[in-house]
């Protein structure tokens, strides 16, 4: 994440990698203000293990791009909400990438989106991790269906 003001919404995608027994590293590296740690870090992620890359930035949200421009692995940028345009600079700043070098955006402080999506790239070479998914989408669709039972209950006794 681009500060630490991110780490509440991103948290979130903490939590989920860890429910999906995905390991993850949170850190803080800022594509303005520690760009040589952030590129070093983006260069070397491929050889130290990582399949995938979560960015969560705000305001000019140029850290995704930034890592998008240092590696060849899968980039999700999370566009954090704040600042005078409430998280639309940050948007636009990560889905508007150059070709050949390609940002995935989830919504404005989607983390937990940003971690299912890195799941789905993971769960591609990874039976273990495609079965666990498909797993958590049957158990959301089962209590989709009770929710819908209950207030089709509720509904029918008015």
């Amino acid at each position: 994440m681009g500060s630490d003001s991110d780490w509440p919404v991103v948290e979130g995608a903490c939590r989920v990698l860890k429910e999906f027994g995905v390991p993850y590293e949170a850190r803080i590296l800022s594509a303005h203000r520690t760009p040589e740690a952030a590129a070093a870090f983006a260069k070397s992620a491929r050889a130290n293990g990582y399949g995938v890359i979560l960015c969560a930035a705000g305001m000019a949200a140029h850290l995704a791009g930034a890592f998008a421009a240092n590696t060849t692995l899968p980039v999700v940028g999370i566009p954090m909400k704040g600042g005078a345009l409430d998280g639309l600079d940050a948007l636009l700043a990560t889905v508007q990438m150059p070709s050949g070098f390609p940002v995935a955006t989830v919504a404005l402080n989607g983390a937990k989106n940003a971690a299912y999506l890195a799941v789905s790239i993971l769960a591609v070479g990874d039976d273990r991790l495609a079965a666990k998914l498909d797993d958590f989408r049957q158990d959301t669709a089962a209590a989709i269906a009770k929710k819908d039972a209950a207030v089709a209950a509720e509904a029918a006794a008015l």
